[in-house]
């Protein structure tokens, strides 16, 4: 079986695919297919399906749903039955693929790929390449990592609280690779490389202060400190306005080492306009 959320929703048995279109079932598989191999209990996929407030005839309709994905299942094991005739296979029916378990539903994936589990495995190998200071085959594994990503997860499925949280949590493992492989990419002198890339990234996370700091870190050394100081503004007057925060203690030292940076740029030890609003700002606070 080959299961993909990491963008829009596809799981194949044996190449074909098993995602029906009513959004409901959709969302059946979709957890069943994100925590593939392990028993999903029928309260948690109640709950996905209704948000705490399930009809009578809850169980009945989910067996129903349950019921639709076998029939997909077993149309893609009939394709594989017949390409199969005449050899050793074992038959396998849905109701192997598509296990009823002890209080709850079962996807049996048989060995087959996930996206999910390649990313985790692909990221945390990145994430130990960066503590080892192998910037070079950190950058590497989790560009391979992230590439995995087609889109949100799942992108075509109507989400309640269930996938709705789990979407959330894989969202913010894709920015913790992201935050790690521009690091890696920083530690190799990359910082030109990637300031488009991260002059679009903060412009949609606009109060996550690492890639900020990424971003002020990759100007500074491309030689461009009144555009760093001007992100720092940008993100402090974003925090202040939105949360009611300062920024880092970490990202204060920072805009205060390109302050100082500055001054000595300056021969005749006159600060720059852009230097000077930024200083006033900081004594404001």
């Amino acid at each position: 079986m080959q299961i993909e959320v990491l963008g829009i929703l596809d799981v194949r048995e044996n190449g074909v695919s098993i995602a029906p279109t009513a959004p409901k079932p959709r969302q059946v598989l979709a957890l069943l297919a994100l925590h593939a191999d392990q028993v999903v209990p029928v309260s948690a996929l109640i709950d996905e399906l209704w948000a705490g407030r399930p009809p009578r005839s809850a169980r009945t309709t989910l067996q129903t749903y349950v019921l639709q994905l076998r029939d997909l299942i077993g149309l893609a094991l009939d394709k594989e039955a017949s390409e199969a005739e005449g050899a050793a296979a074992p038959a396998r029916s849905a109701k192997d693929v598509l296990v009823t378990a002890p209080g709850g539903y079962m996807l049996v994936s048989g060995g087959g790929s996930s996206d999910v589990r390649e990313f985790e495995r692909l990221a945390g190998m990145g994430y130990r390449a960066l503590d080892a200071e192998d910037f070079q085959g950190a950058s590497r594994l989790l560009s391979e990592a992230l590439a995995l990503w087609t889109g949100p997860a799942f992108a075509d499925v109507q989400t309640g609280a269930r996938l709705e949280m789990e979407a959330r949590r894989l969202e913010e493992s894709r920015l913790c690779a992201l935050d790690q492989r521009i690091e890696a990419d920083l530690r190799l002198g990359r910082h030109r490389e990637l300031l488009a890339e991260l002059t679009v990234l903060t412009s949609r996370y606009r109060t996550h202060e690492n890639l900020h700091a990424q971003f002020i870190v990759a100007l500074h050394r491309s030689g461009r400190r009144g555009e760093a100081l001007d992100v720092y503004q940008r993100l402090r007057g974003t925090l202040v306005r939105e949360l009611g925060l300062e920024p880092s203690a970490r990202l204060r030292r920072l805009q205060r080492s390109i302050l100082v940076a500055a001054q000595e740029a300056v021969p005749d030890h006159r600060v720059p306009a852009a230097v000077s609003a930024v200083r006033v700002g900081s004594n404001a606070r």
